[in-house]
């Protein structure tokens, strides 16, 4: 597949830091007997790895904005360009040992998302995305799941975890979505779980509180694989009401109807 000058010094500083969390992933393992270290520990890859994309893409491009989770905004002179850079999805399966974590880069122009990629340096896999290009996992060319009925759907979710407020509204959901389908997967890797909607291999995947670094390159991975992406509401709010559902054209509307449905007796 050929890529754009950009999308390809988005890969190398995701190399790089997929390199650097590899490392410490493996470091990890040795942690886990104590109490206080894995923590700290998971915090510092995090920020060594976001140092890492920070300063290979300014370089690339120093007058670009950037967005990360660890150091925040950080302004650029070019006033139409923004990276959006997840260092480190799936923390707490980094800092458990689970390999189900991904590096997340998109790349903004005048508000939307133009280039995306997740990489598992894990697993080896790097999910790439340029608008009006497709998706591709590796050089294989993405479809979304062709299914259309629910039932037949694995549907991938986030759980909201401690110190989140949406609780209640989550189980409300969760008892309507897990009645209707084949089954529910939680990873805890929300860019992660996009790409794999955007590779076929879950049908949908739904979840509120969301920061945009979680949200905006697997937004595009699903949409250049031929799948739909919105709100909670169906809208195109994604980053400003920190949700997202996804799937293809008929199960992210019929998920999206579930995930409303009122509930009985109310």
């Amino acid at each position: 597949m050929a890529r754009s000058a950009l999308l390809n010094v988005m890969v190398q500083a995701a190399f790089k830091a997929g390199r650097s969390l590899s490392r410490d992933f493996g470091e990890v393992q040795n942690l886990q007997v104590s109490m206080k270290g894995p923590g700290d520990f998971v915090a510092q890859a995090a920020r060594k790895a976001e140092k890492i994309l920070r300063e290979d893409l300014m370089k690339a491009r120093p007058t670009y904005a950037f967005l990360g989770e660890e150091a925040g905004e950080i302004e650029g002179t070019d006033g139409s360009h923004r990276w959006i850079v997840e260092p480190l999805d799936g923390a707490t399966n980094f800092l458990h040992g689970v390999a189900q974590f991904a590096i997340a880069v998109a790349l903004e122009r005048q508000g939307e998302i133009v280039a995306s990629l997740v990489f598992n340096p894990a697993l080896d896999e790097l999910f790439t995305a340029e608008r009006g290009g497709g998706a591709f996992l590796n050089d294989r060319r993405l479809r979304v799941a062709a299914r259309r009925t629910l039932s037949d759907c694995v549907i991938a979710t986030g759980i909201p975890y401690l110190g989140r407020s949406n609780h209640g509204t989550y189980l409300v959901e969760l008892r309507h979505v897990m009645g209707e389908v084949a089954g529910l997967r939680s990873f805890g890797a929300p860019a992660l779980d996009l790409a794999q909607v955007a590779a076929g291999r879950f049908d949908g995947f739904w979840e509120r509180g969301l920061d945009p670094w979680q949200i905006a390159a697997g937004m595009l991975l699903v949409r250049e694989a031929g799948g739909w992406v919105s709100d909670i509401d169906g809208g195109n709010k994604l980053i400003e009401s920190r949700s997202i559902i996804a799937g293809n054209e008929y199960i992210r509307k019929a998920l999206q109807d579930v995930v409303h449905r009122p509930i009985p007796g109310k």
